[in-house]
């Protein structure tokens, strides 16, 4: 596997590479596609489809030999399952089809990997015949006509329309415009948020005993004590487990401005207070930098006082580095990566317990739990000729199989078809199953623009917010407000709402 820092590589495959613990997403993705994806081209025509939509059978395909390309999220291990794998689709397509084929990966951060591929769909090019993206980018692939309709696929394959566990899936992998029900990703990795931490600690009677006669309280240990367990409440366990003079910390939270690490760890308690914008008029001032939303990006930044120093730079790779190196007793953490999560070279299997991202309390008094929505479809290329895109129906009949689901998800994948998701034995599958299960519940998580200004849109916010975290800004209000100002200038600029911005804060800086 490709460290995260590297710009993407090209090849091709004949084994599939082993996947290992160290060396995911230390960081560097960058947000070079913001100007990109802004500048994608309003083409709407596409090649390929008709019966080739439909697959091979036992003649069409018969006797060739297909190289195929794939683009694939570098250093994100989900994403290079689909590689790791392939081996085991060219033996079932040569014994079920008759014909040969192999793959040449591309891979790159995410934000570089849209650099790469959409130059090559803006040309009708096929180089990239199947490609794992990122959920936010249905809208900058599909304006253009850049990728295939699911829903055309699903039309003369109703075996691929399998049914998903819940709403959460459709809406972040699948359609878009939102709301539209019209759909264009079919689901490769879904993704939901939650808190990893030391079991271990949490049993040990010294810790239990300490923690009791500081707070009158028991220290909770088992899945069903946390699960209720709202974010002030957990706080004291963060407390209890900071300890500077042993250099260790009661957890670790996202902050780096790279990619949508800071926005992604935000967002709930902003969906706790409110809302980011208002997608039916494309608003934002008066949405998201309200008092409330400054309340809690205060209390979200605040809590780097139970985090170790330089909380600002935090990424996924450097949380699962804190944790495994066992410098902090938490991390909130995208369940995805829970394979990863277990200590260097395996030390802390057994060792570590996942919950739900921790709860809220909503301005109407009720407690419930809300987190952001991670994970990636697979997009096909409309541009593809018959052959290639015959093979990408295959490809995908043969991805969702239950053999093929199996191994993937025994290697750290993780099920989004009800089918998968309510299998037998599936909660007890590893430590971060039932947690990731009850996040991808309905109302449970969320995702956020689809929009083909996307990464514009998530450049603005990322840069103020890791400002502010790192204490370049201090007024989280004003942070808000130039956001919620630049934003909507820019959704003006594009067409996407007709309000305009309010005199007194025209020309607001940081």
């Amino acid at each position: 596997m490709k460290d995260i820092n590297k710009t993407g590589t090209n090849e091709t495959i004949a084994k599939g590479p082993r996947l290992s613990r160290r060396g995911v997403l230390t960081g560097g993705l960058g947000l070079g596609a913001a100007g990109l994806l802004a500048s994608c081209g309003d083409d709407d025509s596409s090649s390929g489809g008709g019966d080739a939509l439909k697959g091979s059978d036992e003649t069409n395909m018969k006797g060739k030999s297909v190289a195929m390309g794939f683009a694939v999220i570098a250093g994100w291990p989900p994403s290079q399952l689909a590689i790791e794998l392939f081996p085991d689709f060219a033996t079932y397509a040569k014994e079920k089809f008759g014909y040969d084929v192999t793959v040449t990966k591309t891979e790159a951060p995410f934000a570089e990997l849209y650099q790469k591929i959409a130059p090559s769909l803006a040309s009708k090019a096929q180089d990239f015949n199947l490609m794992v993206v990122d959920s936010q980018w249905l809208g900058a692939l599909s304006e253009p006509g850049w990728i295939v309709k699911a829903d055309d696929v699903y039309k003369v394959n109703p075996d691929l329309d399998i049914e998903v566990y819940s709403s959460l899936v459709k809406n972040t992998y699948q359609v878009y415009p939102d709301g539209s029900g019209v759909r264009w990703g079919f689901p490769q990795m879904p993704d939901t948020q939650g808190i990893f931490m030391r079991l271990d600690m949490l049993e040990d009677p010294a810790e239990q005993a300490a923690f009791e006669a500081k707070y009158g309280k028991k220290l909770p240990t088992t899945y069903e004590e946390f699960a209720p367990m709202t974010m002030v409440e957990y706080e004291e366990i963060f407390e209890f487990f900071t300890r500077p003079d042993e250099e260790f910390y009661g957890t670790a939270l996202q902050y780096a401005k790279e990619y949508d690490f800071f926005s992604c760890a935000y967002h709930p308690y902003a969906y706790a207070t409110g809302d980011i914008w208002n997608p039916e008029t494309g608003e934002v001032i008066g949405v998201l930098n309200t008092d409330e939303h400054a309340k809690a990006l205060e209390y979200f930044v605040g809590l780097q006082k139970y985090q170790p120093p330089g909380a600002e730079a935090f990424g996924i790779g450097q949380m699962i580095d804190l944790f495994n190196n066992e410098q902090v007793f938490s991390a909130m953490q995208w369940l995805a990566v829970g394979l990863f999560m277990q200590g260097n070279e395996g030390a802390l299997e057994g060792k570590v317990i996942a919950c739900p991202h921790p709860r809220f309390t909503f301005a109407d008094g009720s407690v419930d739990v809300i987190g952001a929505m991670g994970g990636q479809p697979w997009v096909i290329n409309s541009y593809n000729d018959d052959d290639h895109m015959r093979v990408s129906i295959d490809f995908l009949k043969w991805w969702y199989t239950d053999e093929t689901q199996a191994k993937f998800i025994a290697k750290g994948g993780l099920p989004w078809s009800k089918k998968g998701v309510e299998a037998a034995g599936f909660e007890e599958s590893s430590v971060y199953a039932r947690a990731f299960k009850e996040m991808l519940g309905e109302g449970k998580s969320r995702d956020f623009w689809h929009l083909p200004e996307y990464a514009e849109l998530l450049a603005i916010q990322q840069e103020a917010y890791n400002g502010f975290a790192a204490g370049q800004y201090t007024d989280a209000k004003k942070v808000l407000d130039f956001i919620a100002v630049k934003q909507q200038e820019l959704l003006l600029s594009k067409g996407r709402t007709k309000v305009a911005i309010p005199d007194d804060l025209k020309g607001i800086t940081l």
